[in-house]
């Protein structure tokens, strides 16, 4: 099946819990979506043999990500932005980021509920592709993300999906969005696509140091 080509650059943030389903969605996106897929627990994995997950990590890991985007954004290229955007400031940076190369941004928020999430992270498995860079994380951690997540609002341009539903709900649901925003040409809304019009959304909701020595060449797909 060919790809979707968008009438414009797009950015797509994700948005959920841990467990949610982030990188199982971005990864079937990146195969209907004509959009190259910046992948950050992969580029977090080829640039530490061993992550910590502390600040100076965290802040390597997103100053590069920043950098590729701006990078693809810049030359006409769609980005899934693949990690999880949880602060408001973060999103209105990586909204600037867009909007300076006349790309659009677009927050996907993968909703589940918090139990079902935090059961899903003690079940990854590494020899599952969409686990391969993932580990369980405790209740501790869990709760800790969860407290420091901030929601988007409706100045922000997001649309809800369910972390419950198979891809081609989510894939449906995405395009209806699109399809709102203009971005689909219209051969691709009648190329044997879900029809965005015959979609039922989920109702909106209320309300480290780098080591030189341990750096690995990094290949984004």
């Amino acid at each position: 099946m060919s790809k979707i080509d968008l009438t414009k650059p797009l950015l797509i943030m994700l948005y959920g819990y841990p467990g949610a389903g982030k990188s199982y969605f971005a990864r079937q996106l990146a195969q209907n979506l004509r959009a190259t897929h910046v992948q950050g627990e992969k580029i977090r994995n080829d640039l530490f043999e061993h992550p910590r997950y502390d600040k100076q990590e965290n802040n390597a890991v997103s100053q590069l990500m920043d950098y590729m985007t701006e990078e693809f954004i810049a030359a006409g290229i769609s980005v899934i932005y693949d990690t999880n955007a949880l602060r408001a400031a973060q999103r209105h940076r990586l909204r600037d980021v867009s909007r300076k190369s006349n790309a659009q941004p677009l927050v996907v928020w993968i909703q589940i509920d918090a139990e079902s999430a935090f059961l899903r992270t003690q079940k990854r498995d590494r020899r599952r592709v969409d686990d391969r860079y993932s580990s369980p994380i405790d209740r501790t951690t869990f709760d800790s993300i969860l407290s420091y997540m901030q929601n988007p609002t409706n100045a922000e341009d997001y649309v809800v999906i369910s972390g419950k539903h198979e891809f081609s709900t989510q894939l449906s649901a995405i395009l209806k969005k699109l399809h709102d925003m203009n971005m689909l040409h219209v051969n691709d809304v009648g190329a044997g696509l879900p029809k965005p019009g015959l979609v039922n959304l989920i109702p909106n909701p209320s309300g480290g140091r780098v080591d030189a020595t341990r750096r690995r060449n990094i290949m984004i797909r």
